[in-house]
């Protein structure tokens, strides 16, 4: 089967290469075709295709800067062409860059979308735009239960297929008391939440892993933070994952599914998380940690307390991280793709 994979602004490289990689190891022949990622290095492809020949110019002149937008926009117009042009067996669109736009688009093969964020932020509200939109696949795939009822208000019957954890070379090395916050610092993310944990927490520090996308203010002067800031490469992904007690996923409803969670999973890192959208899922069906009240830094708190503070608990939770870190594989992802796949081709 001839699969054609598509992430036009290279928004989740690594999911794209995971997934890639694990439908060539299943026998599909896949192309990844996307756009050159701005923040760093991405795994070399493994079995498959990789192209990054959408949007040339902005993807290579910007990093965050809002002047790439108009280029961007102009650049579009050659992503809607090489989509509807394309003709694999099966289509499947990781993201919708330009939703007013992209509701023009056609396909000439049967196509897939994964809702990885369901109804983004800057378009949510145009509920008619989205069913308008998610109604020219044939299929689309959610992360998570949530995201399915979701969708299901919109008219929309999504598959959901669960996100599989991230690889990791990480090996327990905490002290017991180590909390982590992990992934690009977005507001959505709570990260002074989970700095009111430590500071309430006198024995316990927090490491701060990944790329500001805001203004951190006065959150460097918190006492007993570890800040290691930028796109971090893999090993020192690794080395703030062996070092982790506990990560802290204190975030407000704005996406259905964490990718950074699935990394602390996929190194046998148990997860303290607010209960949005669909986060809490993996951590409940596994046991792989603690879910709370949106906002309630107080509960957040008393979780996070009680698992450092009760050895049986923490090896329990541990335990939950481990077997989701064994169960929710890419190879698992890709037969379930597949199947999809199968069925519309």
């Amino acid at each position: 089967m001839r699969v054609l994979l598509a992430d036009p602004p290279a928004f989740t490289p690594w999911y794209d290469h995971e997934l890639a990689a694990a439908l060539a190891r299943a026998g599909a022949d896949v192309e990844l075709r996307t756009s050159r990622f701005r923040f760093g290095d991405v795994p070399a492809a493994d079995g498959y295709r990789r192209s990054e020949r959408l949007y040339p110019l902005s993807s290579r002149l910007f990093r965050r800067s809002r002047l790439r937008l108009p280029l961007k926009a102009l650049e579009h117009l050659d992503v809607l062409r090489s989509l509807a042009l394309s003709r694999p067996d099966v289509l499947h669109l990781q993201w919708l860059a330009l939703p007013q736009a992209d509701a023009h688009l056609r396909f000439r093969a049967p196509a897939v979308f994964t809702a990885h964020d369901l109804l983004p932020r800057r378009t949510a509200s145009r509920r008619a735009l989205w069913q308008r939109l998610l109604h020219r696949f044939d299929a689309v795939v959610v992360h998570t239960e949530h995201g399915r009822e979701t969708l299901a208000e919109l008219g929309i019957a999504a598959r959901v297929i669960p996100h599989p954890v991230y690889p990791s070379s990480a090996v327990r090395a905490d002290d017991g008391a180590t909390l982590l916050s992990l992934g690009v610092i977005r507001p959505y993310k709570g990260l002074s939440d989970a700095i009111e944990v430590t500071r309430r927490l006198p024995n316990t520090r927090l490491v701060v892993a990944g790329d500001p996308a805001m203004p951190l203010d006065g959150l460097r002067s918190a006492e007993r933070v570890e800040w290691r800031l930028g796109y971090l490469p893999q090993a020192e992904l690794d080395r703030a994952l062996s070092e982790a007690t506990l990560a802290l996923f204190p975030y407000r409803a704005e996406l259905d599914q964490s990718g950074a969670l699935l990394q602390a999973l996929g190194a046998g890192v148990p997860a303290v998380a607010y209960d949005v959208a669909g986060l809490g899922e993996p951590i409940r069906a596994f046991g792989a940690g603690r879910v709370v009240p949106e906002g309630d830094v107080d509960a957040l708190a008393h979780a996070v307390s009680a698992l450092l503070g009760d050895r049986a608990a923490l090896a329990a939770a541990r335990d939950g991280a481990e077997r989701a870190r064994r169960e929710l594989t890419w190879d698992a992802s890709a037969a379930r793709h597949l199947e999809l796949y199968e069925e519309l081709a």
